[in-house]
């Protein structure tokens, strides 16, 4: 068999062409051709032998006619949350296969388990899939699942990569996760095969290790059986039975099979790169695409039995230890999309294109040399899923109550699927899972983008190029831009303004004195003929900020923020989601939708919380009562009975908006809501000068007593009706300006206009973040989540306890504030001037109690600012008094700095200025 060495030069020296008789290479083959079946390098498969197809044979064994929950698709997430909801007592849940368990991703997978990655939540997921596959399932069976525990080494060839290590380091400090930092001299001496004349350093996790995916999954299956649950195979399916309820919601009812129909009120798509296939039966849109993903397989190599497995992230390549051989895979640029996935593949692979994999056999080579000289005894390519946003797709589809996903898991759903697997059981039981899944959850993404066929493709191809990117803490996509533009936003581009992407809009990020720096076309990095972009100001600026020090652009920010405490800014809100709730039942909902009380006099606004049956906070948000009276539509929608106007962040529009909507469909409430995001801009001026900027541009008095803080009214703008609110997101005096799409330019203008002369300055959302976090302002899905009360979180005023108003979560907050609470949000300053984004660990008296959730640099009081969870080592309630005893540091990348502890905002405690009082 040919050397991996030979390999490149046959791939480089024949490109597109057959290689020379006698290597023992496949043809070298650029598109997707027909799947073949070939052998992997495992003890075993699931395959068993089959004279004949699996539709041939007919199910495994006969269909019920009812099922608690039908979870279609038999590989690592399918088996992992079929053995979730046994394991959680649901009665007698179905798993249905069209082939035999693994036969589409999961056989061919690599298996391996790294414990670290940048998200807490994740390294939560990745420990309970560890423990299921390490501990639990032999406990239970007395079966081996095929878990290698031989440890895991993330190489750094650049200082960047090492610093990102060294910030996992830190957070796997907060969730016991032991890893260590080695030197080139330590790197050798663990992995003597290794080159290590080009490291920075490397970071080892001792616990990592692989999993084998046939044995995974025949022991989840085994565990499910034996408490009640059903796994069916041979047994495709054909068809997804859906009504519509007399409140015109639609609901599953039944799967349909060619060998019966189940009749069940809750699917679960778990069908990996066919789940868009099973999602078009339902009417649900899958946002994902299938891609050719491969590694091969090395002959024996003396020396590297029980070596760690390997990721050389920035030669995208991975090692992983196959008995006494490697397995070598990577991710590259020009990965062969699957253009029209089949449903007929099973224990199928694809020929390996040569040409495409060549780049990881250089990277190979050059870390571990032997590889030169060795043989290649096998290929593997096989298909993988991946998403626009490199997350996994879960929970239940706002199109469909009761079809649930737990697909498009970016070739590591071997080791999500435990955590995924029972976050799902989860969710399907008690309507929402343990942990804060936002990330994961489909509802995530607008309804405009998860069936546009150029977003899905341009940002799912580069997710999976940047596979093994450094994760910056600023870094945007190139993919998918441009979809959602706000009107102010040619405007803005021509004063240099700097976007941000989230979720398809296009909001302002910072303003760059340089000019203009609009965001072109998706190059696809250069692949598939596609000419890469060169002098392009947008990527060399993003480029810029690909750092863990302060970003190059720091000063810039700098300068919008102390524009907004000096004198004024005008930010660009238009992404917001704006919302009307209207009916008959629309005070009862609103009552209990909103922790606050929100049933005030028109004229009234409040700020609020959404939580679910919990106690934890699903959204914060703006609510202002109506006056039934005034019908001016976009501004005022005609209605009956109560209306409430909402304002939301728009990065999280859809999910309020699938939570209002699941909210009003349960309680069966008489209302409607009603869109009006893309009709309406928001137009913002904070700032001790923004009262005089706006008088000159209001037909209304602004004075405290005319119009008070968290009040709203209609007036004219420069003529034009807008709806005004006198709010502050970052503690200042100011206004909120909800201006019609049409009228939202000739408004802007009027207010530079009016501020030229007080120092109005532009500013984005990164000037937002710097000073939201040092008035102590939450942000949702940072410092405040859907496993996060607001008793934890210092958001109890938010909250009307004080009265005898039901809303949903109430029980679950006075059970909680009976007990005492386990866990607080506190704020960290550090006087050391050293940049922190998340992550952080928190010591407290020589004990890690949490990691930092979010942190920035707060320019006013010139310090460092962080906020994060703080717990009691011992179990015990975390009290004010505990928070202000503890000696506090923050760990960051493994160095420790002394941190202040504080109960209130650092920066105008009392609130003097969002009252005008300056």
């Amino acid at each position: 068999m040919a050397s991996l060495s030979r390999a490149l030069r046959v791939a480089t020296a024949y490109p597109r062409q057959s290689p020379p008789q006698g290597l023992g290479l496949r043809p070298l083959t650029s598109v997707a051709g027909s799947p073949t079946e070939k052998g992997v390098p495992y003890q075993r498969t699931l395959k068993g032998d089959q004279s004949l197809s699996a539709a041939a044979q007919g199910p495994s064994r006969p269909l019920p006619s009812n099922a608690s929950v039908v979870v279609i698709g038999g590989g690592s997430l399918g088996c992992q949350t079929l053995y979730h909801l046994a394991k959680l007592g649901v009665s007698s849940p179905v798993l249905l296969e069209r082939d035999r368990l693994t036969s589409g991703t999961t056989w061919h997978t690599a298996g391996l388990l790294w414990q670290l990655r940048p998200s807490d939540v994740e390294v939560e997921l990745l420990a309970h899939t560890r423990r299921v596959v390490s501990q639990d399932l032999e406990e239970e069976t007395g079966l081996h699942t095929g878990w290698i525990q031989n440890g895991g080494l993330f190489i750094a060839s650049n200082r960047q990569r090492l610093d990102e290590y060294k910030r996992l380091m830190s957070l796997g400090k907060a969730y016991g996760v032991e890893s260590h930092v080695l030197s080139p001299a330590e790197t050798k001496a663990l992995y003597p095969l290794m080159n290590v004349d080009d490291l920075y350093g490397t970071l080892y996790v001792p616990h990592d290790g692989t999993m084998d995916p046939a044995g995974t999954c025949t022991t989840l299956a085994r565990a499910a059986t034996a408490r009640g649950a059903q796994v069916i195979e041979n047994c495709p399916v054909t068809g997804i039975q859906v009504r519509t309820d007399d409140f015109g919601v639609r609901r599953v009812t039944a799967v349909e099979t060619k060998h019966g129909t189940i009749q069940t009120p809750f699917v679960v798509n778990c069908a990996g790169v066919w789940a868009g296939a099973v999602g078009r039966m339902a009417g649900v849109k899958v946002p994902l695409v299938a891609m050719h993903h491969a590694y091969v397989v090395t002959e024996r190599i003396e020396g590297i039995q029980n070596m760690p497995n390997v990721r050389d992230h920035d030669a995208s390549v991975y090692l992983r230890l196959q008995g006494d051989a490697l397995s070598v895979g990577g991710y590259e640029t020009n990965p062969i999309f699957w253009e029209e996935v089949s449903d007929k593949f099973a224990f199928g692979l694809f020929d390996l294109d040569w040409d495409v994999f060549t780049q990881h056999i250089e990277g190979a080579i050059n870390r571990v040399p032997v590889l030169e000289k060795t043989g290649v005894k096998s290929t593997v390519c096989g298909p993988e899923s991946f998403t626009p946003d490199h997350k996994p797709l879960m929970g239940e589809a706002p199109e469909l109550r009761g079809f649930f996903l737990g697909c498009g898991f970016n070739s590591a759903g071997m080791m999500l699927g435990g955590g995924c697997g029972h976050e799902l059981a989860h969710w399907i039981i008690h309507g929402r899972p343990e942990k804060d899944m936002y990330s994961y959850d489909i509802r995530r993404f607008h309804h405009s983008l998860t069936d546009h066929h150029r977003w899905v493709r341009e940002r799912s191809h580069e997710s999976y190029a940047k596979n093994y990117s450094v994760v910056f803490p600023h870094d945007e996509p190139l993919a998918g831009r441009n979809m959602r533009r706000d009107p102010l936003h040619q405007e803005l581009l021509a004063q240099g303004c700097v976007f941000q992407e989230r979720h398809g809009w296009e909001r302002p990020g910072w303003f760059s004195p340089q000019g203009a720096a609009p965001v072109r076309d998706y190059d696809y990095y250069g692949s598939y003929g596609h000419q890469a972009h060169t002098d392009y100001t947008y990527s060399r600026l993003l480029g810029e900020e690909y750092t863990f020090d302060f970003p190059l652009h720091h000063n810039i920010i700098h300068k919008e923020c102390l524009a907004c405490r000096g004198a004024a800014a005008v930010f660009d809100m238009s992404y917001f989601g704006k919302f009307y709730l209207v009916g008959p039942d629309a005070r009862k909902a609103a009552d209990w939708l909103f922790s606050a009380d929100v049933s005030r006099p028109p004229g009234s606004t409040v700020y609020t919380c959404m939580l679910n049956h919990r106690g934890g906070t699903e959204s914060d948000l703006t609510v202002s009562r109506l006056d039934p009276g005034l019908q001016v539509p976009p501004l005022a929608p005609a209605f009956e009975g109560d209306g409430y106007y909402l304002a939301v962040g728009g990065a999280v529009a859809q999910h309020n908006w699938s939570h209002i909507t699941s909210v009003l469909q349960d309680q069966r409430f008489r209302c409607q809501l009603i869109d009006s995001s893309e009709d309406l801009g928001m137009i913002s001026v904070q700032g001790p000068a923004s009262r005089d900027i706006l008088q000159e541009v209001l037909d209304t008095d602004l004075s405290n007593q005319a119009f008070p803080f968290s009040t709203h009214k209609l007036v004219r703008a420069a003529g034009h009706l807008v709806r005004a609110m006198r709010l502050s997101f970052v503690g200042e005096l100011g206004w909120e300006l909800h201006v019609p799409r049409a009228d939202c330019v000739p408004v802007y203008k009027a207010i530079m206009a009016a501020g030229s002369k007080l120092g109005l300055a532009n500013a984005g959302y990164r000037a937002i973040d710097s000073l939201s976090i040092e008035k102590g302002y939450r942000h949702w899905h940072a410092d405040l989540r859907s496993d996060d009360s607001p008793l934890e979180a210092g958001l109890a005023f938010t909250c009307k306890l004080k009265s005898d108003i039901p809303f949903l979560g109430r029980g679950a907050l006075e059970q909680q504030r009976a007990e005492g609470l386990r866990r607080r949000l506190v704020c960290f300053t550090v006087d050391e001037k050293v940049p922190m984004f998340g992550l952080e660990a928190i010591w407290r008296n020589g004990h890690v109690v949490g990691h930092v959730r979010r942190a920035d640099f707060g320019f006013t009081i010139n310090k460092t600012i962080a906020y994060g969870y703080i717990r009691d080592p011992s179990g015990g309630p975390v009290s004010l008094d505990f928070v202000k005893s503890g000696d506090y540091t923050l760990e960051r990348m493994g160095v420790t700095y002394a941190a202040r502890a504080h109960v209130k905002s650092p920066f105008d405690p009392d609130n003097k200025r969002v009252r005008g009082i300056y």
